[in-house]
């Protein structure tokens, strides 16, 4: 019994090599922004339309801020783990302050913090950087090779 089940042995990765271990580094990332995505801005969606955790706290004076900025701070964290691009990290943080600063007019700040995605706009910005330079995770990659694509059929390998 001298395995070690903690989660830091969960979140070490494997050692093979320091282009391993980055590449396992972000695509941790990639996973916490799609978790981030759904919870701060697609908890229930129709079509297009999405609501989270973001905007239902956006009513509750303080509370919703206080979410805002630490999601945020947690989007930005993963981006410095991840080695996301200046550029990206940049847009990231303009969508967050957007939505975070609108959280501070009260009513009419609220209901636009209800509607802006500023969470998903950042965590799909560092997604498609992550994607680009060490492509998707490996079981969401096999997902979407497994979804049909077109009106009938599945895509061909």
């Amino acid at each position: 019994m001298t395995e070690d089940v903690s989660m830091a042995a969960a979140y070490a990765g494997p050692q093979t090599g320091p282009v391993d271990d980055a590449r396992f580094k972000a695509h941790r990332a990639w996973r916490a922004a799609e978790t981030i995505k759904r919870l701060s801005d697609r908890l229930i969606g129709v079509g297009p339309i999405g609501i989270g955790l973001d905007g239902v706290l956006a009513w509750v004076p303080g509370v919703g801020l206080a979410y805002g900025l630490g999601a945020g701070a947690l989007l930005l964290f993963h981006a410095v783990h991840a080695k996301a691009s200046p550029a990206t990290m940049g847009r990231m943080t303009a969508y967050l302050a957007a939505d975070n600063l609108s959280d501070t007019v009260p009513v009419l700040g609220w209901a636009v913090d209800t509607i802006f995605p500023g969470h998903l706009m950042a965590a799909k910005a560092l997604q498609r950087d992550i994607e680009a330079r060490h492509g998707l995770p490996e079981e969401v990659a096999f997902e979407r090779s497994q979804k049909k694509r077109g009106l009938f059929r599945r895509k061909q390998a």
